[in-house]
């Protein structure tokens, strides 16, 4: 069978391997206080062009989360998101677990809009009975979206204003970030997403790490203390090298970029594959996620071969499946699967 569930059950990109065990027997200071862990934190500066951002390096992806919008919030805070995000839908509540009420606001492919957090800001500060309510507290989106789409420069650039106008931060879960900066689609470079957001991370975990992601903050006033709360929610990593290991392996010779592109590429292939076959996709994604509308007959079809994610209904008669290439794919499964899309059923 092959795997296009998601993209993150392959291990590693054989270099990390390779790397780690050069380094497995070195004895270096604890709790990402060691030399890999400060070369991949300055070539993540380099990257972004941000020499003052503060690098922190985390086991997975909930668990920044979850950090970082708990240090961003106050008490009687909330985070707006997208209805289809990913602390909304696929965290297990787990922000909502600390207090904070996940505000969600209808998206369109996956995004929401300046307007609508301009809005929402008014309804709420503008409001003679405000001290009731939940107060908007920070802006969280995700590059990519759930659903594949980007944000483009305007679109980023008009969100990270607004926030600056009601002192929100914006903080963006970067996840499949080296999926959405290399689609062809897009017009944001990482030192951009650096400039327009005051947090963000950048995902290995899915991107060619065995596990991992960095939290990249750019704004000073969010930089204090910040290690505090790692450690008391149980996120240092002793042997805080082995992630230092993997980012600093990432970001040498433009690895992370390239072997994140391919993937997209081929995605790209699959979904103009199923575009020829007269397959109706949802959403507009341009990166490694494609989400092609199915009957049971033709989903059952792919079943035989291939393991996908059974998105949601679309309709009584279809459904909404997810495919995903990763920086691990081959070509090979990708031929197949072109072979095996042209011979589908068309019903």
């Amino acid at each position: 069978m092959i795997n296009l569930q998601c993209d993150y059950l392959e291990g590693c990109h054989p270099f990390i391997l390779q790397k780690m065990e050069e380094a497995n027997l070195n004895k270096t200071p604890g709790y990402g206080k060691d030399e890999y862990c400060r070369s991949a934190a300055e070539k993540i500066r380099q990257a972004c062009r941000c020499p003052h951002a503060d690098i922190h390096f985390l086991v997975g992806g909930t668990q920044a989360n979850l950090i970082v919008i708990t240090s961003l919030l106050r008490p009687y805070q909330g985070v707006l998101c997208a209805d289809e995000g990913h602390i909304a839908c696929h965290e297990a509540g787990a922000i909502e677990a600390t207090g904070h009420k996940v505000i969600c606001l209808p998206s369109e492919n996956g995004k929401i809009t300046a307007a609508q957090v301009e809005e929402i800001c008014q309804m709420h500060f503008e409001s003679p009975i405000q001290e009731h309510m939940v107060q908007p507290g920070m802006v969280y989106i995700s590059f990519p979206t759930e659903c594949g789409s980007l944000y483009h420069k305007e679109e980023l650039t008009k969100l990270s204003q607004v926030c600056k106008k009601y002192c929100l931060p914006l903080y963006i879960d970067g996840a499949r970030m080296g999926y959405g900066l290399t689609s062809r689609k897009n017009d944001l470079s990482l030192a951009d997403i650096a400039c327009l957001s005051d947090i963000f991370y950048i995902g290995g975990t899915k991107c060619g790490a065995l596990f991992g992601e960095a939290v990249v903050i750019v704004n000073p006033d969010y930089q204090k203390d910040f290690r505090y709360l790692i450690k008391q929610r149980g996120a240092m990593l002793a042997k805080g090298r082995i992630l230092g290991i993997q980012f600093e392996t990432l970001f040498t010779n433009g690895l992370y970029f390239s072997i994140c592109k391919k993937a997209v590429e081929q995605a790209e292939i699959l979904r103009a594959a199923f575009l020829r076959k007269g397959i109706q996709m949802y959403g507009e994604s341009s990166t490694n996620q494609q989400f092609p509308i199915l009957t049971k007959k033709q989903a059952d079809y792919f079943a035989k071969k291939y393991i996908y994610e059974t998105w949601r209904p679309f309709d009584q008669t279809h459904t909404i499946y997810r495919f995903c290439t990763s920086w691990a794919t081959e070509q090979q499964e990708i031929l197949m699967l072109l072979e095996d899309i042209e011979n589908m059923p068309l019903e």
